[in-house]
């Protein structure tokens, strides 16, 4: 795969695939990432293209599975003002849940720093301020013939300022309660936290003190904003780090639907609107990590998405489960879980089934989730990923070790007929149909096919790709160490060392490649090709030019022993 004509091919793809993704995040952005203030007309009504005004707290659902829940809105008012924060941690979580609401409002990932082995700076997922705004929400929705319940904008009263899992315990329940004593309803929501889990267990315990019964709903939902663009530092830097175009929005599951995905700019083209699931779950995704709502398997939920107005546009992925029936004296709980945390391959489908898929890697996934299974395989046995990435690529070389083969033999073959084929063309100059046909009699004659080195090529590159997103979306490898100078795969290499080895393995490539067929402008592309390698991987992580770099290794040296081969057995 590693042949001038190969290496040109995939540039071109992989480049011309980064820069229409880059030109995406530049001008194709959708308009609420400015602002979607509605802007009302001279009649009253919302501007064509603006999002719907919304109270926040959504309405009971008249699609429950419950004859005993009528449909009605219930009339909240928006407010965005805080309660107090309340601080909770386990081992490998610290949140912040606001008291307005019970809301869990702030997430640091412990095991995740924002720089490497600075642990004091943690990623933080969840965050409440206006430009990074990311929470989990939760509450009731009243039906129209019962009292106001509490919703993700009521005040809850918390019994401590501060709770973490002591040494030596595996769980931890911070409780938040919420009374209306003209109602006589109260509302206990219980956070349940595991050690070493990124699962947050949810219940809302609903006690109904009054002589009339409680109908409506509980719901579930995550509520962000469009996030800052990625910094960018020139243009090499803006389309080849990852983060600038790998997925950020929301998701839903569904055992039938499968895995699907809603881009912030289709919430308003392409909404999704009372989705009935039953074993499914809502998410919204970014690079590396996401948080997810996960109800009961068995539960029948209603899907929704919305835009909420404003200076800051906030997107809405909602589950709303199923009718709740409260009668006089009586009391009920409706639970769900709550993932905040990497996307982790190994264990996000022991979690929720097809959890995985939230770690998007496009319509190769069928060979993505393979490959990182043998990567996560070779790093289990060397402890180290840069090496687990080398013999991931011997194992690939391997495997088309007869494609390759075949793809050098005729290169070779090739390369012996070059002064015949100089001959044609000297003999023929500018009659182009008559060299052609001169050629296609010459290959024949030595039984060569012209297209046997671009097979293997064409096979290999549906792999190659695969591979790339693996690379890229794999958190394992954030910040991975691999030996001496490269102490973080994820970040370009910082002396250019791989960039330097790749662009001479490829002037070696070239040496051994026929240059038959190739035109000048074609020759002199050939030429440049590991000068323009070398800048643009000067740019690219260190993982990713370490395969290329380690594959064109190997591919020039199986192409060096074929050809030598081939030259010996001509002697003879």
């Amino acid at each position: 795969m590693n042949n001038p004509r190969s290496i040109l091919l995939i540039a071109l793809l992989l480049v011309s695939y980064l820069i229409w993704n880059q030109w995406q995040q530049d001008y194709a952005r959708p308009a609420a990432a400015a602002g979607t203030e509605t802007t009302a007309g001279t009649d009253g009504a919302a501007a064509p293209g603006t999002p719907p005004a919304s109270n926040e707290v959504p309405s009971a659902n008249a699609t429950a599975p419950t004859a005993e829940t009528p449909a009605a809105t219930v009339p909240g008012t928006a407010t965005d003002s805080k309660g107090d924060l309340v601080e909770v941690s386990n081992d490998v979580l610290k949140l912040w849940i606001d008291t307005r609401g019970a809301t869990v409002v702030r997430a640091d990932l412990l095991a995740y720093p924002q720089q490497p082995k600075d642990y004091t700076n943690p990623v933080r997922l969840l965050d409440d301020s206006a430009d990074h705004y990311f929470v989990a929400q939760s509450g009731l929705a009243s039906a129209a013939d019962s009292a106001k319940a509490a919703s993700h904008q009521d005040l809850f009263v918390a019994e401590q300022k501060s709770y973490a899992l002591a040494a030596g315990e595996n769980k931890l329940e911070v409780p938040l309660t919420w009374t209306d004593t003209a109602s006589g309803l109260t509302v206990r929501k219980v956070y349940v936290l595991e050690r070493g889990s990124y699962v947050l267990g949810t219940r809302q315990e609903i006690k109904n003190d009054s002589t009339t019964a409680w109908h409506g709903n509980a719901y579930r939902q995550l509520q962000r904003v469009i996030p800052p663009a990625v910094a960018k530092k020139g243009f090499f830097s803006s389309i080849t780090n990852p983060q600038t175009y790998s997925f950020t929005g929301a998701a839903w599951y569904s055992p039938e639907d499968k895995f699907q995905k809603i881009a912030f700019d289709k919430f308003l083209k392409t909404p999704l609107q009372n989705r009935a699931v039953t074993g499914g779950w809502v998410a919204m995704l970014q690079h590396y990590f996401f948080a997810a709502w996960l109800p009961p398997a068995n539960s029948t939920e209603t899907y929704t998405t919305e835009v909420r107005d404003g200076a800051h546009a906030r997107f809405t992925i909602r589950a709303m489960g199923p009718g709740l029936n409260v009668p006089p004296g009586g009391s009920t709980t409706s639970e769900a879980r709550l993932y905040v945390g990497p996307k982790l391959q190994s264990s996000l489908n022991d979690v929720a089934p097809g959890l995985a898929l939230a770690i998007d890697y496009g319509v190769l996934t069928f060979i993505s989730e393979p490959l990182h299974w043998v990567l996560a395989k070779f790093y289990a046995l060397t402890g180290n990923w840069g090496f687990a990435i080398i013999l991931l690529v011997l194992l690939i070389k391997a495997l088309f070790f007869k494609l390759s083969e075949t793809q050098y033999r005729s290169m070779a073959k090739m390369r012996k007929l070059q002064p015949r084929i100089q001959a044609l063309k000297d003999r023929y100059g500018d009659d182009r149909q008559k060299l052609g046909q001169a050629q296609m009699e010459l290959f024949q004659k030595e039984k060569i096919n012209p297209l046997g080195s671009c097979l293997p090529m064409v096979v290999q590159i549906p792999v190659f790709f695969a591979l790339y997103w693996v690379l890229v979306e794999s958190v394992e490898l954030r910040q991975a160490p691999f030996i001496l100078w490269i102490q973080n795969l994820t970040a370009p290499d910082p002396y250019f060392v791989l960039p330097i080895l790749n662009a001479a393995t490829m002037i070696a490539t070239q040496y051994l490649t026929p240059t038959t067929g190739m035109d000048p402008v074609q020759a002199r592309m050939m030429k440049v090709m590991p000068v323009v390698f070398s800048v643009l991987f000067a740019f690219f992580p260190a993982g990713l030019v370490l395969y290329w770099t380690v594959n064109g290794m190997t591919s020039l040296l199986q192409q060096w022993i074929i050809t030598r081969r081939i030259e010996a057995a001509d002697k003879a």
